[in-house]
């Protein structure tokens, strides 16, 4: 790709994550809102149509698991063992389905607020093969859990454990242990049992309590920098179409809320869109230093990204010079697992730091002057170029 292009995708990417990182964009919010009108009217600007799709979501993940960890804490308190066993093992499961992409059936009996999806369609419409390019819009909650001091204190400290780490640490094994140990306290009677279950649980509940008290960041990194990259990848189709392949480009709300609007999407577009003949790219947090491809991901389960379909997109970013970190698995979730997990080939594309963490995550200086563009122009060119390689092998 030309200088000039390179350029070109770093100016735009300025101009979008400016214009959205300067208001708020919580998860299923007037703000979210706000934000994907924007992006539609650039994507229709720009040659592909767009839809705003108004969805249903909770909004949060704090509350649903703050009142889950509560339960099987209050319950530890007391002397039932009957208590332990219904509490534990039922907010143990429902845990379970929230932090895993599940039907999440605890957020029924919570309320709803409209969440907003974007989505254009590009490329080929007439093809055979579909590649659907996924960002999201909506921006998180910081907390003191998510200090960027965390990573770097230990990758100082311990550079040796910093090389030869590949996952990061499971956050939330401790929120699914509290309540699985009040239920084993429940079984086995165990008083040690139910003292780290009463810890494990009502600490995660506090922790809860404060994410939700805390303010929206302005998410310019995580994740308006992939949709930037959605932008980019529409200005450069049609500038440069793409036969033989059409091409969605999607961009969710409330996925900071646990996937909630990417399986909203699933529940409109998975029924039409056939798993043999469609892909999807999850573009998210790409404006740290170094672009990296995911090997999996999974909160309690690991899942593996399909590896013909990691290694095509690893030789994209070979055949545009660009560096691509391979080896990495994260314990978190991205709007990526809801495709994989409903059978269709799908790769992740991050980027890190020298710390193997994405830059400001969840921080308040997650904002647009530390963004690195030149990470978002490289994810478009790898995006642009897988696109172009599926559509051969099509």
């Amino acid at each position: 790709m030309a200088a000039d292009d390179q350029e070109r995708l770093e100016a735009q990417a300025r101009e979008a994550i400016g214009q959205l990182a300067s208001f708020d964009r919580e998860s299923a919010s007037d703000g979210e809102h706000r934000a994907a009108r924007w992006i539609a009217s650039q994507l229709d600007a720009m040659g592909a149509p767009a839809v705003v799709e108004r969805e249903s979501a909770h909004g949060g993940y704090w509350w649903p698991l703050g009142l889950m960890t509560l339960v099987a804490g209050l319950a530890s308190l007391t002397t039932s063992r009957m208590a332990w066993l219904l509490a534990g093992s039922s907010m143990a499961a429902l845990v379970a389905d929230d932090i895993s992409g599940g039907p999440k059936l605890f957020r029924r009996l919570l309320p709803k607020r409209p969440t907003w999806n974007v989505v254009a369609e590009a490329g080929d419409p007439n093809a055979d093969r579909t590649v659907v390019v996924v960002a999201h819009h909506d921006a998180a909650h910081w907390s003191l859990l998510f200090s960027p001091a965390v990573p770097e204190f230990f990758g100082r400290r311990f550079p040796g454990s910093l090389e030869k780490a590949d996952t990061t640490p499971p956050v939330m094994f401790p929120v699914f242990a509290g309540p699985l140990a009040v239920f084993l306290a429940g079984l086995t009677g165990s008083g040690l049992l139910r003292r780290i279950g009463s810890i494990l649980s009502l600490g995660a509940a506090a922790v809860f309590s404060e994410i939700g008290s805390r303010s929206v960041v302005p998410g310019a990194n995580d994740n308006l920098s992939g949709v930037a990259v959605v932008l980019g990848l529409a200005s450069s189709l049609q500038a440069q179409p793409v036969r033989g392949i059409r091409v969605l480009l999607v961009s969710t709300g409330s996925e900071e809320s646990f996937m909630e609007g990417m399986q909203a999407f699933g529940r409109r577009h998975f029924p039409g869109l056939d798993r043999e003949s469609t892909s999807f790219i999850c573009v998210d947090t790409v404006g740290s230093p170094t672009l990296m491809e995911l090997e999996g991901e999974g909160m309690l389960v690991m899942r593996d990204y399909p590896e013909a379909f990691k290694d095509l997109v690893s030789r994209a970013a070979r055949d545009e010079g660009v560096e691509l970190v391979r080896g990495l698995r994260f314990r978190n979730a991205t709007d990526g697992l809801i495709s994989m997990k409903a059978g269709y080939p799908t790769v992740m594309l991050g980027s890190i730091t020298e710390f193997k963490a994405p830059a400001n995550y969840h921080w308040p200086t997650d904002t647009a002057e530390n963004v690195d563009y030149g990470t978002v122009a490289d994810a478009t060119r790898v995006c642009r170029r897988a696109i172009e390689l599926l559509a051969r092998d099509a």
